[in-house]
């Protein structure tokens, strides 16, 4: 690999989706960096890809504001040998119930997490994709940003709060050659949702009648950040299996 291997960020990058991504993207000859609050997971990672012949390193953080995002957009930096061409806004947590039984410690963790962690990761290193004419920025949203849905309270509004600044950001760093997209998925079988339940019932309204896979929204998550969609900016596109389109 040389010092103009493109390096790519990926939060929420040691499982599910985020490993996914990350799998394909090393695939690509991309350098991906894999930010996670489990080093274990974390060495896990970066050991299977390394091991199938791509580039990768693991960025500890727990990524709760706009000083985790800063230090991690540092390190990422570093470690791409000063700079960062795509960045992959994955990490998510999603406490689902009643609105009137949501904690504020709850929503200030939610939107912590879900907003304002990608807000300053795109206002670290967008600027510096701008001054290099190129980049792509891929925000994972999600179907239940685009409609009610009980118990979606918190969830929902954050990520709707993702389709907004994705247009925005695509305005602002577009005309600079930066690509700002987003993926809303419908419900996927990964670790995190396999623990939760009631996937296959949530499944069972869309069209395609099952869940993803994580490597089913990862396609259109790398998708986003190659060139075969240099015309694609401010876009959400919907990997639901057609729950939003019925």
């Amino acid at each position: 690999m040389t010092g103009n291997t493109s390096t790519a960020l990926i939060t929420g990058g040691t499982s599910g989706i985020g490993l996914a991504t990350a799998k394909k993207l090393a695939q690509l000859g991309i350098h991906v960096l894999v930010v996670g609050r489990n080093a274990e997971r974390g060495k896990k990672a970066v050991d299977e890809i390394r091991t199938a012949g791509g580039k990768a390193d693991f960025i500890s953080s727990e990524l709760l504001g706009a000083d985790s995002a800063r230090e991690v957009a540092w390190k990422a930096i570093e470690l791409g040998n000063g700079h960062v061409d795509i960045l992959i806004n994955n990490a998510g947590i999603y406490p689902f119930g009643p609105t009137h039984e949501m904690t504020e410690e709850q929503f200030d963790r939610v939107f912590s997490t879900n907003v304002k962690a990608p807000y300053f990761l795109v206002a670290a290193l967008a600027p510096l994709m701008a001054e290099r004419g190129k980049g792509a920025i891929v925000n994972l949203s999600t179907m239940v940003a685009d409609y009610g849905a009980p118990g979606m309270s918190l969830y929902g509004a954050s990520k709707a709060a993702i389709n907004l600044l994705t247009k925005t950001w695509a305005a602002e760093y577009g005309p600079k050659g930066v690509r700002v997209n987003a993926v809303s998925p419908g419900p996927t079988r990964t670790e995190g949702t396999d623990a939760m339940g009631g996937l296959e019932q949530l499944a069972a309204q869309a069209p395609a009648g099952r869940p993803a896979t994580a490597d089913e929204i990862a396609e259109a998550i790398v998708f986003l950040t190659t060139d075969r969609a240099s015309f694609i900016h401010g876009a959400k596109l919907a990997v639901d299996g057609g729950r939003t389109a019925v």
